[in-house]
């Protein structure tokens, strides 16, 4: 096997656990709080900084890639430990003055992200909110950290951030419970430091040494801010989706938006494992093939990358839809979490879980293009994207309710897919999309019979073993295994050209154990 095929399915390995542990802290969380008013608060607290600078950290993480890798290519390393030196202390102080603005409008900014908050509620989500904003200094550390770790291609330190992030985060729920609610949003922060302690030592490694000293008028730093205000649209696409549907979702009532929260922590669950890491690894190779003018090899990624994505995700997306429900309540029906919580979060779950398919294959475009120093094209088709979730976001959830929100929000996300495709075409000729589409279409054949199958294989199973977590979850383990060897079985018939990439993986993998 390549050392890029091992590298990812060691990042996938790790991403895996990591998100594992994830989980299990929505789970003490939906145990502890449930869906009610502290969730709610919770939840809309934490998307402050994440969308405040998340966005702009991922567009400065994400212009970082070519523009490191040109300068190591062309002037040598210590030319470009010097520009992460200076975009780092940009960045910090960028950071800070977003920390003191957002002090100062904690209110109004609280009420643009949950406009149905009012009284006590309201007060104490600023409260919140104060003490969170102090986490943009340290996403933005993050996203550069994590950058130039995967670009001396140590790629398992970033994939394993999120253990110690969610073992703080965990042990803060519980503290929480037994004394002060505050505890709860305070070891969060203490959560979001520890990503950044936990990467410092494989920095130190890679022989960067940090320098406090700023240059503005570096002709890369100024290409850097070029490059950021275009990617921080496309990048910012899924963070503004989450906000218009949080913001919106506060209006219909109590509970919703944590609902919201508990579906699109699954949908993440999916993406951090396939996407990310899948991503985390082809997007620098793909900087560096254009680097040394390999557009054979830069086609080359963008279809198979494609490809194996369709192969991973179309069959969790149809087995999502028709084990919402039963996923939702072995993951979350416990203590405060009841049956009525379990049903609208597998609602909204089913539906949103299909525009991953949609955001997945964005995410390759938009990093090809980023690969290409062009900013301007994911800019436009992003923010086409954002109108048009907007639009329906008020339109369908004054029809079909919360429902309305999740679906807007994936019918936005095809339309964004096929115009980044159409443009991408426009820019480099073929690609492959053909090929692509002939692998959707199998792998939607093929998710059909496995959902069939997998739905039928519940049904009987739950009939015979009955009620009871561990009665269920053995149903749920057995019915989501057999979809999976239906699925394998019939993209194996259909002859999708990646499968046997895709099982030389798995085999690999299994063999090394």
């Amino acid at each position: 096997m390549s050392k890029v095929a091992k590298t990812t399915v060691l990042i996938m390995a790790l991403t895996i656990f990591s998100k594992f542990l994830g989980l299990i802290r929505e789970q003490v969380l939906a145990y502890a709080y449930g869906v009610g008013m502290y969730t709610d608060i919770y939840v809309t607290a934490m998307k402050m900084p994440t969308v405040l600078f998340a966005a702009i950290g991922g567009a400065i993480a994400t212009s970082l890639i070519p523009i490191y890798s040109k300068i190591n290519e062309q002037k040598g390393t210590e030319e470009a430990h010097k520009f992460l030196n200076n975009l780092i202390n940009i960045v910090s102080i960028l950071c800070i003055v977003i920390v003191i603005l957002g002090m100062v409008f904690t209110e109004p900014l609280v009420k643009i992200f949950a406009i149905g908050f009012t009284g006590e509620k309201l007060a104490i989500t600023v409260n919140f909110v104060r003490i969170i904003l102090w986490a943009v200094i340290l996403i933005g550390l993050n996203n550069i950290i994590g950058s130039y770790l995967q670009l001396n291609n140590n790629f398992m330190i970033p994939a394993l951030i999120g253990i110690p992030y969610n073992i703080v985060i965990i042990a803060s729920i519980i503290i929480s419970t037994k004394t002060n609610v505050y505890v709860l949003i305070i070891g969060s922060l203490l959560a979001l430091a520890s990503q950044v302690i936990f990467q410092l030592p494989a920095v130190k490694k890679t022989g960067m040494r940090y320098k406090a000293s700023i240059n503005l008028k570096d002709e890369n730093v100024r290409q850097m801010i070029i490059l950021v205000l275009p990617v921080l649209i496309g990048v910012g696409v899924e963070q503004v989706n989450t906000l218009v549907d949080g913001t919106l979702a506060s209006t219909f009532g109590e509970g919703v938006v944590s609902a919201f929260n508990y579906a699109n922590r699954l949908y993440g669950f999916v993406s951090a494992i396939f996407v990310t890491s899948i991503l985390s690894v082809v997007y620098p190779m793909m900087a560096k093939s254009l680097a040394s003018n390999d557009k054979v090899a830069f086609k080359e990624s963008i279809r198979k990358t494609m490809n194996v994505l369709i192969i991973f995700i179309i069959p969790i997306c149809a087995g999502t839809i028709v084990l919402s429900g039963p996923i939702v309540k072995i993951l979350f029906q416990r203590g405060e979490f009841n049956a009525g919580d379990t049903i609208m979060t597998a609602n909204i779950l089913m539906v949103y879980i299909v525009g991953i398919i949609a955001f997945s294959l964005r995410n390759v475009m938009s990093r090809a293009f980023y690969s290409l120093h062009d900013t301007k094209t994911p800019m436009i088709n992003g923010a086409i994207a954002i109108v048009i979730n907007i639009a329906l976001n008020l339109l369908l959830s004054k029809y079909i309710g919360y429902i309305g929100l999740a679906l807007a929000t994936t019918i936005a996300a095809f339309i964004g897919l096929f115009l980044f495709i159409g443009s991408m075409q426009k820019k480099i000729g073929s690609f492959g999309a053909k090929n692509i589409l002939v692998t959707s279409i199998k792998s939607i054949v093929a998710s059909v019979v496995m959902g069939i199958v997998t739905s039928f294989a519940y049904s009987n199973l739950y009939n015979v073993l009955g009620t009871g977590f561990i009665n269920e979850a053995i149903t749920l383990g057995i019915a989501i295994s057999i979809g999976a060897i239906v699925y394998i079985i019939v993209i194996t018939i259909l002859k999708i050209e990646e499968t046997s990439y895709v099982l030389d993986l798995i085999k690999s993998k299994l063999n090394r154990k």
